[in-house]
C-alpha cells in the first residue's frame, strides 16, 4: 500500500495535461498504483497547486495525549487569505455508475470546521454530484462555509486551468447570495 508521502512524490510532476488523463481515469474507474479515492484527492490538490495556491497535502491529525487519530484532512488550500479545508468524494454504486454524495460527508465537514478559526472555509470535491439533502444541509451550515463542487466543476475547471479563479468565484457567490454550491460553469468571465 503506497503512503501519503508516495502518493504525494507521485503527484508532484504532473503537469495540467497529466491530471486531464487522471481524471479520464478516475470516472472510468480505472485509477492503478491509486488507492480507491486517492487519485481524486491528490489530483484536486495537484490542480491548486499548478493553479498557484498554496497547498497542504492530506495528513491526520492525532490527540497529543494518546496519538490517537482525531481526523483525516483530505488537505487544505491557501489563496492570499483564504484558507479552505478539502475533502474529496468518489464514489460509485453496485454497477459502478457515479453516485451523488449524501450529507455526511458536509455534516462530517461542519465539526471539522467548528474545531478550527472562524475564517477556515471548507470545499467538498464530489466526482458524481450532491443529493438534496446534502444541498440543503450545506446551504445551512452557517456560521461555517462549505462549498460544494461536482465532477461536472472539476472537469471545467481542469480543462480551463482556473481552480483558484474558481474557488474565489464560489465564495464570493457564497458571500453575496448565500449560494453554497453555485455552479461555476457557467460563469462566462472565468
Amino acid at each position: 500500500m503506497v503512503t501519503n508521502s508516495g502518493y504525494t512524490e507521485k503527484i508532484k510532476n504532473y503537469t495540467w495535461g497529466d491530471l486531464e488523463e487522471l481524471w479520464a481515469a478516475v470516472q472510468q474507474r480505472d485509477t492503478p498504483g491509486w488507492e480507491s479515492g486517492k487519485a481524486l484527492e491528490y489530483l484536486v490538490l495537484r490542480a491548486f497547486q499548478l493553479d498557484r495556491a498554496e497547498i497542504r497535502w492530506p495528513y491526520s491529525v492525532r490527540f497529543q495525549a494518546s496519538g490517537e487519530e482525531l481526523e483525516q484532512i483530505d488537505g487544505v488550500i491557501y489563496l492570499g487569505e483564504l484558507a479552505c479545508l478539502v475533502e474529496c468524494k468518489d464514489y460509485h454504486d453496485a454497477y459502478g455508475q457515479k453516485k451523488n454524495i449524501n450529507f455526511e460527508p458536509v455534516a462530517k465537514m461542519r465539526s471539522q470546521l467548528m474545531r478550527r478559526p472562524s475564517s477556515a472555509i471548507g470545499s467538498i470535491f464530489s466526482s458524481g454530484g450532491f443529493t438534496s439533502p446534502a444541498l440543503t444541509l450545506a446551504n445551512f451550515t452557517s456560521p461555517q462555509t462549505i462549498l460544494l463542487w461536482s465532477g461536472i466543476e472539476i472537469e471545467y475547471c481542469l480543462a480551463k486551468r482556473i481552480f483558484s479563479r474558481a474557488l474565489v468565484t464560489k465564495y464570493r457567490k457564497c458571500i453575496e447570495f448565500g449560494i453554497h454550491d453555485y455552479d461555476i460553469t457557467v460563469e462566462e468571465e472565468l
